[in-house]
């Protein structure tokens, strides 16, 4: 009995190994691998999609793959989605699928060894494939001349805009197409040709619209034909820009020191502009030092400035967007000022300041005495002072200093006396 129990237990032991066995690389490995996986989705709905996944080396690790890919199983979910094939091949496996309703379907796959269905996963990994009950493409626009701007183009040259459908399968291989263009400036244009060329003539932002309808007949169920349409609609916004043909400068040539100088900028082309200006005494190239940098968000841009020293100067003008640059130059010829206001402002002022008050005290005084004024030598001198420094801010005319003399002395005597009468 004893030896019967042993013979079961070295059985039981047996087994064990043997199960164990092939599964000890896939244990020792587990963790050291990842499933690569790709797709050609999105898709339309009907349509088959392709889905691979491939077992590779975690990090680029030195760890070979497994020598011998038949002891390695690949397992996948991808419910509700219909499985129409399915192969592997050198440590990859691919399956292709067929959505009958629109929506985002997870799709995930392990790898295990393929003589133990329990044991831990060599690899998994999962994505998530989108099915559409539109159409599927891109909207591609294309120019001769690349600008560093995203969706950026060059106005007054020919775009060519194109519909590329997303169709690995050939699904769409009988369907007849047409598409409806809107270009975003309230022009229109229906063809049955997925290419087309445009020309902008004014800069601007622009969303290009094209509605694509796909058409072909299919055979139904009870042997009758019908037509069925699927249609899609597709967008891309783009930026027209003018090339800076030039820079306007509107602003004088001639100018005096200490006198505020206002220029006017007029860039011929599409902003925003990187602009550079500088003043140097000859119409020279700029460095980067001199430069006093501005960004421009318009076309047209006003600079002012104050001379204080005379000569001859040059202003310098530089200019970019995104298409090209433009230079432009600037004399000016600045003169000493024939009058300088600061110089004289204060003694003038303070002389002013003490007229003022001499006057007043002198016609109070005359109206307080109420007697005949002779005009005296400091009087005249006062006169004098004011028609010289003051011209004729106080006296402009004869007759009003007149009117001033003829208030300030009394009335004058009658010529005549009147004649005395007696009664007797």
């Amino acid at each position: 009995m004893a030896k019967a129990t042993n013979v079961w237990s070295d059985l039981v032991l047996v087994f064990c190994f043997a199960c164990v066995l092939p599964l000890g690389p896939a244990r020792v490995a587990a963790g050291l691998y990842n499933l690569s996986l790709t797709t050609d989705g999105p898709a339309t709905m009907g349509t088959e999609v392709t889905i691979s996944a491939s077992l590779v080396v975690k990090d680029n690790g030195s760890l070979p793959l497994p020598a011998d890919a038949h002891l390695y199983r690949f397992h996948w979910i991808h419910t509700p989605l219909t499985l129409t094939a399915k192969t592997e091949k050198n440590l990859t496996s691919t399956i292709r699928v067929v959505g009958s309703v629109p929506g985002d379907f997870p799709v995930s796959v392990w790898v295990t060894a393929v003589d133990c269905w329990m044991c831990k996963p060599l690899a998994r990994s999962a994505l998530v494939l989108p099915i559409k009950e539109s159409l599927v493409g891109n909207l591609v626009v294309t120019q001769n001349t690349s600008l560093s701007w995203p969706n950026s183009y060059i106005t007054k040259r020919s775009l060519r805009l194109s519909f590329l459908l997303h169709d690995p399968s050939d699904f769409f291989k009988s369907a007849s197409f047409f598409y409806r263009w809107d270009f975003g400036d309230g022009t229109m244009l229906i063809t049955d040709n997925s290419v087309v060329y445009y020309n902008y003539s004014s800069p601007g932002t622009f969303t290009v619209k094209v509605r694509v309808v796909a058409e072909w007949e299919q055979t139904k169920l009870d042997t009758t034909k019908g037509i069925i349409q699927k249609t899609g609609d597709f967008s891309t916004s783009l930026r027209l820009r003018e090339t800076l043909q030039g820079i306007q400068i509107l602003g004088p040539t001639l100018m005096q020191t200490f006198q505020k100088l206002t220029m006017t900028m007029n860039f011929l082309g599409s902003p925003p502009l990187h602009v550079c200006w500088g003043l140097k005494p000859q119409c020279l190239a700029l460095e980067d030092r001199e430069c006093h940098p501005v960004l421009v968000t318009r076309t047209s841009f006003n600079l002012t400035h104050v001379f204080q020293d005379p000569g001859d100067y040059c202003f310098i003008f530089r200019a970019e967007n995104a298409i090209s640059k433009a230079h432009q130059y600037h004399r000016i010829q600045v003169w000493p000022s024939s009058f300088q206001p600061f110089v004289f402002a204060f003694p003038c002022a303070t002389l002013i300041t003490v007229l003022l008050v001499f006057v007043m005290y002198m016609t109070v005084r005359n109206a307080a005495n109420q007697k005949d004024v002779v005009e005296s030598p400091e009087a005249t001198g006062l006169k004098c002072c004011c028609q010289v420094c003051c011209g004729s801010l106080f006296l402009d005319t004869p007759s009003e200093y007149l009117e001033i003399v003829r208030e300030n002395h009394g009335l004058l005597p009658p010529l005549y006396k009147p004649v005395k009468t007696y009664n007797v």
